[in-house]
């Protein structure tokens, strides 16, 4: 039996599913900052919903691996993303003078490389036994693992840091 075009549709809908629980969570934090928090939390409980899907797809379509196969599929990603994907749009954000979107583009970039390093140390040391712990910066995306004084790539407190 053909499994192609279902494959196909498993993938479309993850990724559909997956952008909706964005976009809902970005609704959400929004109708709280107005102060609608009736609709904040219907957007929060929708945004979870679809988190459910995406997840579900993912997993049917065949897609999650050994965490071996996940972290080397991880650093492909965002080798692809820093070194290719957000160059030209950086490029493209430049040249048509969207400086939010030069900003953006360039925390994601930079952000990327450093996502890319820390999953093939990951990989790296796959059986270290002793726990890391990793704090994320909530305006760029950068990943740490000790909390520095302020970020590296858009000068956010590091006392902003959130631990993982």
């Amino acid at each position: 039996m053909n499994n192609q075009k279902t494959l196909k549709n498993l993938m479309e809908a993850f990724a559909g599913e997956s952008q909706a629980n964005r976009k809902y969570i970005s609704y959400s934090n929004k109708a709280e900052a107005d102060g609608k928090k009736n609709a904040a939390k219907l957007f929060k409980a929708a945004s979870d919903a679809e988190t459910i899907h995406a997840l579900k797809h993912f997993e049917v379509a065949g897609m999650i691996k050994s965490t071996v196969e996940n972290l080397n599929d991880a650093v492909n990603g965002e080798n692809h993303e820093y070194q290719s994907m957000y160059p030209e749009f950086l490029q493209a954000a430049q040249e048509e003078g969207n400086q939010a979107a030069v900003r953006t583009f360039t925390y994601a970039l930079k952000a990327e490389e450093v996502h890319a390093r820390l999953y093939q140390e990951a990989l790296n040391n796959l059986e270290q036994e002793e726990e890391i712990f990793y704090y994320l910066c909530p305006v760029c995306g950068n990943i740490e693992k000790v909390v520095p004084e302020k970020c590296f790539i858009c000068g956010t407190s590091g006392a902003k840091f959130i631990k993982y």
